[in-house]
Parts: C-alpha cells; structure tokens; sequence
C-alpha cells in the first residue's frame, strides 16, 4: 500500500483556487468508468476542464506543470494567460507536459508507462510542489509517491464516502435529511428487497461510483417496463453486473413537485479546515433528466441557506476522516411546511462539474465567496454566473479555438475586465472534431448571467 506524501506545515491552509506559492502539478486524468465516459462527447478534452488553474499564474510565486494526453492548442493557452496581468512572466512559470497520444486514456496510467516523460516532469519540479488531480484514484497516488509530492485530494483508502452507500453513512453521522433507502447492496436479490422496502411506485438505483448520472437508473415497481436507464444501450443484465462489482444504492423516487436540484462545492485544506465553497442549481438533461448539463450560481434563495448549513456539516464530518482537497455535493430541495428541505443526493470525493465554473468567475473577477449571503463578491458587487458543458452544433464543428475566442469579442460577449462581466470559455479543444464548447457566463445579477448565457447560446449553438 502506497502511503501519501504528507503537506508540510506552511501549506496546512493551502487552496488550489488561492496558491500564493510553489508549484502546482495539474494531472486532468478521467480516472474513472470508462464505459460511462465514452458515453461523453469530447471527454478527452474534459483533461481541460482544469485549465481555469492557469489563473493562479498571477502570483509571482507560483508555478503550474500542467499535463495532457495531447497537446492542448496555442490559442487556448494564450487565452488564459489574456486574463492575467502579466502574460509573458505567467508564460515563464507554466510548463505543459503531453503524451501525445489523444488514445491513451487515462492519462496518469499512460504517464507511468512512459519513462521519458516521467522524466521530464521530474525535471520539471522545482521546489515545494503538490499534484492537484481530477479523480485521484490509485494511480495517482503512485504517481505522487513516484514524484515524491503530496496530493491534494482525498486518500484512495477514503474514496468509500464518495460512493453513493458511503454518502449516506456521511449523512447520517452529520445529521443531513436524505431520501429513504439502502445502500452496501451488491446482488440482484438485494436490489429486489430494498426495492420492496422503499415506498413509492417507483424507486431510484445508483451505482456507487456512477459519473454525471450515469449510473442511473429508474424503476416503476408495477411495471418494469416502464424502466428508465441514463446511459444509453444499458440493460438490466449489463446493469446488474455492474452492481455486483461496484455496489449500490436503492432509495426512495422523489415525485414531490416542484423539485430542484441544486449542490455545494466545498474544500478541506491539508490542515482540516472545511469550508463550503459555493451553492449552485444544477442543470439536469438527458433521457432519464438525471445527467448535468450545467449549473448557475448561487442556488435560488429559498434553500440556499439549508443547502449551505447542511453542505457544511458534512465536510465537517468528511474532515474528520482526515479528507482533503476540493469536492461536491448534490441535493434535492423541496418546499416543506416550514419552508424548504433540502436532501443529500449524493457526495463526489473528487473535482466535479461546478468547480471550474467556480474558479473561473473567482479567479477572473477577484471575487470571495461570503458564507453568510451566499454570494460571491467583488467589492460591494455581487457576482452571479449561468455555466454550461454542453452547447453542441454541427456549425461549430471544424472551427477553430482562436475562431471561437475572437467572435466572442467582435460580438461583444466576451470578458470585460473593467465590469469583471462576461464569458470565460473552457472544452475550446472539443470544437474542431466535436462542435462542442462549453462557457460560463458571469453577471453583475442573475439577470445578467441568464441573458448573456441564453445570447452566446444562440449565436454559437443556435435556437
């Protein structure tokens, strides 16, 4: 068993989204399902997702190794560094390391295999440095060990509490309301009698390590028929063996309605202090309306205070465990008759969906998240953003990231630095095979965000 290199003393408090020093050596890999994931458009530029963290490039002391699968385009690195208040010094403290190779996934395995590169990302190393993961899963802690850094994510003997049966151990212990159910099920018998034990006409299944919700799915007690698989071409015979190896959770359909979806992003530093980040409503599509799509910052008012009151209990008890790094939670939140609930969902013991929306706004307009409001603030201004993995179309296929950014500014929706209020693009490198580009969209009011969002929609993804 590999045991991880421990943070030295001065970076007890460290943040990867407020690094005043030393090195972060960003590995993006999609440690992960892979059958789920190549049910993802693009995925292996989601190794891009991270790239917001060339931000903290405007701090002199600080430094960024940032690794890929394949090279990432000139234009979207100087789109980056267009951000910062010194381009040329931040071009002198980033390193970009790639395999090469767009088929070797996922990339922290294919970096092991390679000597070489390995080498160079020694060699690369200069000082106090910490690897900031995407997933952190037994690979990287090798690679870590291998490079002798810390990580700065939670330790792969830790990753049970960010399965679906551990979230609901985590839950309990904080005192946070969730949906009935079981969890620790492995068998199709199993299945059956918590099935049997929940109440409803339909019931929910979640693989313990089911990604985007993908691991969905929906069952009508009555009529099986009526079943409703997220991923697509699933079936209960390829479901059931995924249980067997994965472990899962059955728990209670909620038909209340209105529903909303929102989540929290939260961190722990290295010396146990929990924080909530942020709230968000999540954007939910696909056939079954269980995979993200998006989010919009903060989560609405109503349950905003629930949803950050029980985000920080159970970060409290994830702390407690000894977990470290950034990572999500998601609710359900419905109206109660004392006002609104909101229910833990689920918990991602890892970098998720919001936080590179999360890190782009912060980063971009200097604004700090105040726990009290909800909101992140620029000053007096409050900031508000609409964010989106998922704007697809057949016209932006073939164009290039350099195209993308420079209509952005002849349309007038870029970034403003004066206003701090704009787009800040990220997934550029899925346009020219894929057409796919994601944004996030920040607003002085929630106003703003929504119409700037629905603008850009239109003008790169059409009606």
């Amino acid at each position: 068993m590999i045991t991880n290199i421990p943070f030295g003393e001065k970076y007890a408090g460290l943040s990867i989204f407020e690094p005043v020093e030393g090195t972060l050596v960003v590995v993006p890999s999609l440690s992960l399902p892979q059958d789920e994931l190549r049910r993802i458009t693009g995925v292996r530029s989601y190794e891009e997702r991270l790239l917001f963290l060339l931000l903290t490039l405007r701090e002199p002391g600080v430094r960024v190794i940032y690794l890929s699968s394949a090279p990432i385009d000139p234009d979207i690195i100087d789109y980056y560094f267009g951000f910062l208040p010194d381009p040329d010094d931040a071009a002198k403290r980033l390193t970009l390391i790639t395999l090469d190779d767009p088929w070797s996934q996922p990339l922290t395995r294919s970096l092991l295999s390679r000597p070489d590169v390995m080498e160079q990302l020694r060699s690369a190393i200069d000082g106090d440095a910490w690897l900031v993961p995407f997933v952190l899963s037994e690979l990287e802690e090798e690679l870590a060990s291998s490079l002798n850094v810390p990580l700065y994510g939670p330790a792969t003997s830790l990753s049970y509490y960010g399965s679906k049966s551990g979230a609901r151990e985590v839950g309990h212990e904080a005192g946070v309301p969730m949906p009935r159910g079981f969890g620790d099920l492995r068998t199709e018998a199993e299945i059956e009698e918590a099935m049997e034990g929940v109440p409803g006409e339909r019931v929910i299944v979640k693989l313990n390590d089911g990604y985007s919700g993908l691991g969905n799915v929906i069952v009508d007690k009555s009529d099986r028929s009526l079943t409703r698989f997220s991923a697509a071409g699933e079936t209960w015979a390829s479901y059931t063996a995924k249980v067997h190896e994965r472990g899962a959770v059955v728990e209670e359909y909620i038909e209340h309605r209105p529903l909303y979806y929102p989540s929290a992003l939260a961190c722990i530093t290295p010396g146990g202090d929990a924080r909530v980040l942020a709230t968000h409503d999540q954007i939910l599509g696909g056939d079954s309306g269980q995979v993200y799509q998006g989010c919009t910052f903060p989560a609405a008012e109503e349950y905003r205070s629930e949803v950050g009151a029980s985000a920080g209990g159970i970060a409290r008890a994830l702390a407690e465990r000894g977990v470290v790094g950034v990572f999500g939670m998601d609710f359900f939140a419905l109206k109660a008759d004392a006002g609104y609930a909101a229910l833990l969902c689920e918990i991602n013991l890892r970098i998720g969906g919001t936080t590179h929306p999360f890190g782009a706004a912060m980063l971009t307009t200097g604004a700090t998240y105040d726990p009290a409001t909800g909101l992140l603030m620029s000053g007096n201004q409050p900031k508000f953003y609409t964010a989106t993995d998922n704007c697809a179309s057949e016209c932006l296929r073939g164009r290039t990231p350099g195209e993308i950014v420079r209509t952005a500014e002849r349309l007038g929706v870029g970034f403003d630095p004066e206003r701090r209020t704009g787009n800040v693009f990220h997934l550029l490198g899925a346009v020219p095979e894929h057409g796919k580009l994601g944004f996030t969209s920040i607003g002085n009011s929630r106003e703003e965000a929504d119409e700037l969002h629905a603008l850009t929609r239109r003008l790169y993804c059409g009606p």
